[in-house]
């Protein structure tokens, strides 16, 4: 028998109703995990349900995992037949039993993220198209859109898409590869499943006998395609629980559609909706700020949380001057905390992008503070960042060959291993380092025909080989090195290549090579006379003391985390970093409408709800970003706290502004994450549309201009069809008259 002796009332009338539909709204911390597992058991045992006829869905392997492992604990029966997974492994195993009906064969393959983008550029291949024009993630990008949609080939296009539009017609061939390799992609484990429910409706009928009770998880977190295959499998029997949470829905990005559950009762009209507001996670005062903060969204179904706890610290809300001092502020509190016996794994530092760790790190470092990152990897560890101080050090250092090997196809040139393991072996018979060696072949290319290397090849040898000279005689006469910095990530083709997959992945990491160009920018502050090859020993140094320094503190490891990271997990301490305008909120969502307004204040809301004793919110009144020191103030989700709930210092060193905070937005970024203005031809030195010759490209056209002065950066296509990116100080660019 189920023991509900442990569940608040409304917890136990979650878990004892059980016919028609029902929607559980658990608000954070309110024991969501517990209710599930119990309903399950409570069905199972008391219900005499056939645990083969219960479906619990959710979103990973671990929680389908440890929810089954608790199940198995709470019930007398067998759960063997029990199928708590993941949707996509529930279509996965579905369409392995009724494959024939597609045409499939029950041993079809499932292809992964690098196999869909090898048929996405085979298919540009065929079309004449280079990767330069179109990137194969642009049309990764447009089917993943489709299917989250619940979309196949032959159904109906959805609002915003057109059959005229190319992609849709390389989605088409997309398709038509994956069913002549008999293959599936992730996105069409779900979206075949729909189209094989509406083709044949006997086989949708027998799972819609099979499955007497459906559940899920995380329901705030679905996307279209999957409401739809929900639908029509509780379409019969109407026995279906959701439980979710429309105050956590942050992953709009990534498909998930909170009209899933603020729309729930439109699909089943009868639904028991119940509202798990007692928190059982956190402090009266976190939990009544945050709720006073998320019942300024109107995209909700108004739950009010509340808790038993006692009132707790008032919440700390702490003004730096700049982001050294928030970081140096977050460690120094780390630290006092430790001193007082509170151990590490009980701390967490929260923060909007991924690029913010690096100086929060560096000061952690400092002070000998162990920690890791979650869900992610260490700032200098990030391949990014590798990527581009390998370029750095072969600027430094020109016989660095591990360096060499590391960027020479960064990114991609067509210069691959077999032409790398000839420049290998020409180095060893010269005794030369293999820059060395590319340097000799591009001087004197006739002399080294026996290597039979490509025309193609060599044009790419000789183009690197004159972007690394450029940048070293700019060491040479000692320019800045966010000077060389920005040559290099940009004339390489670096940026280049990250921001035409216009993927989310791509995004943090150009947040990334903004946040290390930050690293640069401040070095350069520090001294008078900051070279390169200072601030490369500087991070070397960095680095070999967080390795020392690892196994020193005994006292476990701070958390470092993006926000959406953050989500399902609690700490004692919270400290949320960079809580201001144009950061949090994003300048995106503030540009996108109330839409994405209302989503950010949900991921702050998220972030407020992990801390249990004490949460720290920070906020520098300048903080260096893409290059450049920025006021944008204190966010508005910190002006939406009533101030009964938090105590507000400031720090010791304050900036004197003319105004408050500072209007000028025009923040420059790699992903053009700001506003952008468009200004008269007069103000730039190459103009849109302007007709340039390149001493090494030769002749093209201004696609395209943003910054101006020395700050001019141009876009530029050449008459091969390539597109290259310039500072325009640097660039040995001539007008051609018309």
């Amino acid at each position: 028998m189920v023991d509900l002796n442990g569940l608040n009332e409304t917890q136990k009338i979650a878990v004892t109703h059980s016919n028609g539909p029902m929607m559980i709204l658990a608000g954070a911390g309110s024991g969501k995990t517990r209710t599930l597992v119990s309903k399950i058991s409570y069905l199972i045992d008391e219900e005499k349900l056939s645990s083969h006829r219960i479906l619990a869905l959710t979103f990973s392997n671990k929680a389908a995992k440890e929810m089954r492992e608790r199940v198995s604990r709470f019930v007398e029966m067998d759960v063997g037949a029990l199928q708590i997974t993941t949707f996509h492994a529930f279509c996965a195993k579905l369409l392995r039993s009724e494959a024939t009906y597609l045409g499939l064969s029950r041993s079809f393959t499932i292809y992964d993220s690098s196999e869909s983008k090898s048929i996405a550029k085979a298919i540009l291949s065929r079309h004449g198209i280079s990767q330069k024009e179109m990137s194969p993630f642009e049309i990764l990008y447009y089917i993943e859109g489709l299917k989250n949609l619940g979309h196949s080939c032959g159904d109906p296009l959805p609002d915003g898409y057109d059959e005229l539009d190319p992609l849709y017609g390389y989605y088409q061939e997309y398709e038509r590869e994956l069913i002549n390799a008999n293959a599936l992609d992730f996105g069409s484990l779900i979206t075949s499943v729909i189209k094989l429910f509406r083709e044949f409706p006997q086989v949708l009928e027998s799972y819609q006998n099979r499955f007497e009770y459906i559940l899920v998880d995380e329901y705030q977190d679905t996307n279209k395609a999957q409401f739809i295959l929900l639908n029509m499998l509780a379409e019969k029997r109407k026995n279906i629980c959701v439980v979710g949470d429309e105050d956590q829905s942050i992953y709009s990005w990534r498909g998930a559609d909170i009209y899933n559950i603020l729309d729930f009762e439109k699909t089943f009209p009868d639904t028991y909706i119940l509202k798990l507001e007692q928190n059982y996670r956190s402090s009266k005062n976190i939990i009544e700020a945050a709720t006073y903060l998320i019942e300024r969204n109107k995209m909700r179904k108004g739950k009010k949380m509340w808790t038993d706890n006692p009132d707790g610290d008032a919440i700390e809300i702490q003004e730096v001057s700049d982001d050294k001092k928030e970081a140096e502020f977050i460690s120094e509190e780390i630290q006092k905390l430790s001193n007082e016996k509170q151990s590490l794994d009980d701390m967490a530092v929260f923060y909007r992008t991924n690029g913010q760790s690096r100086i929060i790190e560096d000061y952690l470092r400092r002070a000998n503070i162990s920690y890791r990152i979650v869900g992610g990897i260490k700032f200098y560890e990030r391949k990014e960042v590798k990527d581009i101080l390998a370029y750095l050090r072969l600027l430094t250092n020109e016989k660095d060959s591990l360096a060499f090997s590391r960027v020479i196809n960064t990114p991609a040139r067509g210069i691959g291993a077999t032409t790398l393991r000839k420049l290998e072996t020409l180095a060893v018979d010269k005794n030369l380092s293999l820059w060395g060696v590319v340097e000799l072949i591009s001087e004197s290319p006739d002399d080294y025909k026996s290597l039979r290397l490509s025309k193609n090849v060599r044009a790419r040898l000789l183009e690197f080989v004159t972007l690394i000279q450029d940048c070293k005689s700019l060491i040479d006469a000692n320019d800045k090195p966010s000077n060389i910095y920005e040559k290099i990530v940009h004339e390489s083709g670096y940026v280049g290549a990250l921001k035409i997959k216009k993927d989310y992945e791509s995004l943090a990491r150009l947040e990334n090579l903004d946040e290390l160009k930050n690293a640069i920018v401040q070095f350069e502050m520090s001294s008078n006379a900051a070279t390169l090859s200072g601030f490369l020993e500087s991070v070397t140094l960095d680095n070999t003391n967080d390795l020392v320094s690892s196994d020193k503190n005994m006292n476990g490891e701070v958390s470092l985390m993006t926000v959406h990271g953050a989500k399902g997990l609690e700490f004692p301490y919270v400290f949320i970093a960079g809580v201001e305008e144009n950061l949090f909120p994003s300048f995106k969502s503030m540009e996108s409408g109330d839409s994405a307004l209302e989503e950010e204040r949900r991921l702050f809301y998220v972030a407020m709800t992990r801390a249990m004793k004490k949460l720290y919110i920070i906020f520098a009144q300048g903080r260096m970003l893409f290059g450049q020191l920025k006021f944008n103030g204190p966010s508005r989700f910190i002006m939406e706290i009533p101030e009964k709930f938090y105590q507000w210092n400031k720090s010791d060193s304050q900036y004197n502004q003319s105004s408050d905070w500072d209007d000028d937005l025009s923040q420059e970024s790699f992903y053009d994450d700001g506003p952008s203005y468009q200004l008269g031809s007069d103000y730039y030195t190459f103009p849109e549309g302007t007709l340039v010759s390149h001493a090494i490209y030769g002749d093209g056209k201004i696609q395209d201009v943003e910054g101006t002065g020395n700050e001019e950066k141009v876009t530029i296509k050449f008459s091969d069809g390539s597109k290259k990116k310039f500072l325009v100080k640097f660039a040995p660019l001539v007008k051609i008259e018309d």
